[in-house]
């Protein structure tokens, strides 16, 4: 008879034990959730939970674009969103990112204001023309979140690129981060409050021992079969979290992305998106970075699995060289994935499911600008 492996005294006592809130996911939303409940309780005994080894998922493996809306994108948005929510989901994109550079610091997000620019092919006149009727409307509505008259902007194409328009829309107001540095800055400060980490440690299964006293607790049950409970349980696995609660309306969705060696003299300097934002590159000094195109392969980029397909990689390296930098000698350094959370819906799911389980997921791609507003929203649903 096969008995299910069980943890000692020794390391439910030490490590498991007076856990006052279990934080599933060690990405900016999670981090975000412990850092804000140390804020406001700061003798709060926390244990963060992640899968893998480094925070998996989309955290770590984004492009680091300091983003919070290509026209094209928010011209779609206006297509089936009331013109208020679209604007109020601006503004928190932008808030979001004021947040996080406050609380991490533009030294350590190595944070640089270039802008971030829509570029498009010469077939794409009347979509460029749309955008350019539209700038004033935008940078009326927007003055009163940038604080700025012209957020938007028409820019001359002087990067290179081949078989585009001669024109870009810049949106001053973006920037770019490191999210390597971005994270490792995120860990430093939970850890320097104490917060506990469990990295290779996969949940798969809470049980809410939801009672009308005060023991009540959350059992958290491992890929290990090991068991323990925490008060409370805030799940911030984004993509991945319909693994844990299946009847999320959270869809799991992957983005390749390549970076190259490095290119002498390179001139693009910003975020650059492509084709309503599916497509985007920017420099990381001077190397380019590409990612994007499921659009072209929906199906099969609905999926919460690592890899990279010859579908996308071939968009990509054919993106690359024949409208990015088209006369230049490219080598490939490396390519990964990550794996967004989206739905029908762009606003993020953040919800109490109990009174001891909270959920935080669901960023469409907009992590970097939404991720810390969503964590601190997480924590303000806890209650101890």
């Amino acid at each position: 008879m096969n008995h299910p492996t069980t943890l000692s005294y020794w390391e439910r006592d030490s490590f498991f034990s007076n856990i006052d809130v279990a934080i599933i996911g060690s990405g900016i939303v999670g981090l975000s959730a412990a850092l804000t409940l140390l804020d406001r309780q700061p003798k709060l005994s926390i244990a963060v939970i992640e899968r893998g080894v480094l925070p998996e998922g989309a955290s770590t493996r984004n492009a680091g674009f300091a983003c919070f809306g290509s026209m094209t994108e928010l011209l779609d948005d206006l297509e089936i969103m009331p013109e208020s929510d679209v604007f109020a989901l601006v503004e928190r994109r932008f808030l979001g990112l004021q947040r996080l550079r406050a609380r991490v610091g533009d030294q350590n997000l190595k944070y640089e204001a270039l802008g971030g620019y829509e570029m498009f092919k010469n077939t794409e006149g009347s979509i460029f023309q749309n955008c350019a009727d539209k700038i004033a409307y935008f940078n009326q509505e927007l003055s009163a979140i940038t604080k700025q008259e012209e957020t938007y902007k028409i820019a001359k194409t002087d990067f290179g690129f081949q078989s585009v328009l001669p024109n870009l829309i810049h949106n001053t107001a973006e920037g770019q981060i490191d999210t390597g540095k971005m994270m490792t800055t995120l860990l430093a400060l939970a850890r320097e409050r104490g917060v506990r980490f469990f990295n290779g440690l996969t949940i798969n299964e809470l049980n809410d021992n939801e009672t009308d006293n005060e023991t009540d607790n959350v059992e958290l049950i491992t890929s290990e079969s090991w068991a323990f409970t925490a008060r409370k349980v805030i799940v911030a696995t984004n993509g991945f979290a319909r693994r844990l609660l299946p009847n999320l309306a959270v869809q799991a969705a992957r983005n390749q992305v390549l970076v190259t060696k490095p290119i002498p003299n390179l001139k693009i300097k910003g975020c650059f998106h492509y084709d309503k934002g599916y497509f985007y590159f920017r420099n990381i000094g001077n190397r380019l970075l590409l990612g994007g195109g499921r659009n072209l392969d929906y199906h099969n980029e609905m999926t919460d699995a690592f890899g990279a397909t010859d579908v996308i990689q071939n968009a990509l390296s054919q993106l690359l060289t024949s409208t990015i930098l088209p006369f230049e000698n490219i080598e490939i350094a490396a390519t990964w994935s990550g794996i967004l959370g989206i739905g029908t819906l762009k606003k993020p799911i953040i919800e109490r499911l109990s009174p001891n389980v909270v959920v935080a997921v669901r960023m469409g791609g907009m992590g970097v600008a939404i991720g810390s507003l969503v964590g601190e929203d997480a924590a303000n649903l806890i209650h101890i």
